[in-house]
C-alpha cells in the first residue's frame, strides 16, 4: 500500500508539473486524449501519491488534517517548479 508522505507528493508534482505541458502542446486539438492524459498524469498521482487510499481518521470527527495540507502544498510547490523549469528549456 502506497503511503503518502511530503515527498511522495513532491515526486508526483514533479512529474505532473514535466509531462502535463509536454502533452497539453500535443493534445490540445483532441479533447479525449487530453482528457485521459490529464486523468492519468495528474489525477491518478495526485490520489495516490498526495491524499492516499485509506483515511485514518473517523468519518465524523472535524478536525483539519495538517498532514494532508503539507502535502497539498509540497505537490503543489513542486508542479509549480516543474512546470517553470519545464517552460523555461522549453524557450
Amino acid at each position: 500500500m502506497i503511503t503518502p508522505t511530503p515527498l511522495t507528493a513532491a515526486i508526483a508534482g514533479l512529474f505532473s508539473g514535466v509531462i502535463m505541458p509536454i502533452l497539453w502542446g500535443r493534445l490540445a486539438n483532441d479533447s479525449v486524449w487530453l482528457t485521459a492524459a490529464f486523468l492519468l498524469v495528474v489525477a491518478f498521482p495526485a490520489h495516490a501519491f498526495v491524499v492516499g487510499f485509506r483515511r485514518d481518521q473517523p468519518s465524523g470527527q472535524a478536525t483539519l488534517d495538517t498532514a494532508l495540507l503539507k502535502r497539498i502544498g509540497a505537490w503543489l510547490g513542486a508542479t509549480a517548479v516543474a512546470v517553470a523549469l519545464t517552460w523555461a528549456f522549453r524557450a
